[in-house]
């Protein structure tokens, strides 16, 4: 035989110095839930939790100790409202996060998550009459609290709400207030999806009534991916992210193949805590099924990792 493929397999050595997919530190973005009140464990996600603002600094030297350069912030309000008015307030719970990261870790990337979900009564991401949600006049509030965000330090604002127009109507008010270089990192192809879960006990945003189906997009779907993706493109986005990840790799494909922006993956509460229930199990090995399937994700094109995995992937690194 001329051609035999297992010669580049034969050893690790060999199979390191041909293999085609890496991950670095910083690839990795880690979220954090920020709280007005006391820090929190999230029963649903273990290991993770809702940091208070005086216990934030633990979970930052933890970040920089692990060489993660990138957290995305989401903010859970004492008081909520059918507006959602403490995700535009200057003195609110993730704008005080914001500011106090800034003033520990100023070199850290830190990235907003801009809806209103957590901060709405309903817990529909915009503004809701007659039992729906009204795209347009959501635009502005969601403009608001980028600029608040923006005004408390951030470096990239990320719209996650699905709402039709809303990086065109942040970047236009970011512009507008001398904020032209923070970054809009746009929540493109965000699905509607069963993997959320855990994530909306967390920031306690699930919907009080219905669905988001009607802003989120259909998982059946994969041609209006490139339509929304182009959109946010169009309309001043820097980067644009496709969430979930894993069961939507052909998707980030898709988008990595059409497009030249860079591409972030959402590995999403849902599939953290099942790999996270399976190890505490004894069914898999947590370290090998995270770190392949984050390999995953960067073969199908990602240059971020969102994930809340990314301080054990930093550590896993350091030890491969």
């Amino acid at each position: 035989m001329i051609k035999r493929p297992r010669r580049l397999r034969a050893t690790k050595e060999i199979r390191d110095l041909v293999h085609e997919t890496s991950i670095d530190k910083t690839d990795l973005i880690y979220p954090i839930f920020v709280i007005d009140g006391e820090t929190e464990d999230i029963p649903s996600m273990p290991g993770i939790k809702r940091y208070s603002l005086a216990d934030l600094p633990q979970a930052l030297g933890e970040v920089k100790k692990a060489g993660v350069k990138a957290v995305l912030y989401f903010g859970i309000p004492k008081k909520k409202d059918e507006y959602g008015s403490e995700a535009y307030n200057n003195d609110g719970i993730v704008q005080k996060a914001i500011r106090l990261t800034k003033k520990l870790c100023p070199d850290l990337i830190v990235i907003a998550d801009i809806c209103l979900c957590e901060y709405t009564s309903h817990g529909h991401c915009g503004v809701v009459e007659n039992g729906c949600v009204i795209n347009d006049k959501t635009l502005p509030l969601l403009a608001k609290a980028a600029l608040s965000c923006a005004a408390a330090g951030a470096d990239i604002v990320a719209p996650s709400d699905m709402m039709d127009g809303r990086v065109a109507a942040i970047r236009r008010v970011l512009d507008e207030n001398d904020f032209e270089n923070v970054l809009i990192m746009a929540y493109s192809v965000k699905y509607s999806s069963s993997f959320y879960g855990p994530f909306r006990d967390a920031a306690d945003s699930a919907p009080a009534f219905g669905d988001r189906k009607s802003y989120q997009m259909d998982f059946r779907n994969k041609k209006e991916a490139i339509i929304e993706t182009q959109a946010d493109i169009d309309e001043g986005a820097d980067i644009v992210m496709v969430k979930p990840a894993l069961p939507y790799l052909d998707i980030a494909k898709a988008i990595d193949d059409t497009f030249s922006v860079p591409l972030a993956i959402y590995h999403v509460s849902g599939e953290y805590s099942m790999i996270k229930a399976a190890a505490q199990n004894g069914w898999i090995d947590e370290k090998s099924i995270v770190m392949e399937s984050l390999t995953a994700m960067k073969r199908a094109g990602a240059k971020m990792l969102i994930t809340y995995y990314a301080l054990d992937a930093a550590k896993w690194l350091e030890e491969m």
